[in-house]
């Protein structure tokens, strides 16, 4: 996590993302930053962590849409 320069949210994927975030959350826990870097690292956190929800709550809504079209189709 030297590199601060972050990939963008929307050119990530939900595994690249909670890669980066586990990562982030190591670094944090190493307690070997100064406050500006664990700042921006705990901001970059957060982000990817509701970017990593509404994924998952997109792929959890197509789940249902799929199965609700089984159910009609019967």
């Amino acid at each position: 996590m030297s590199d601060l320069k972050f990939k963008p949210l929307e050119d990530m994927s939900y595994e690249e993302a909670l890669q980066e975030l586990e990562e982030l959350v190591k670094t944090l826990e190493s307690g070997e930053n100064d406050l500006k870097k664990t700042l921006l690292y705990f901001e970059r956190g957060q982000a990817l962590a509701s970017f990593c929800i509404s994924l998952l709550d997109k792929a959890e809504l197509k789940v249902e849409d799929i199965m609700q079209e089984n159910n009609d189709a019967s």
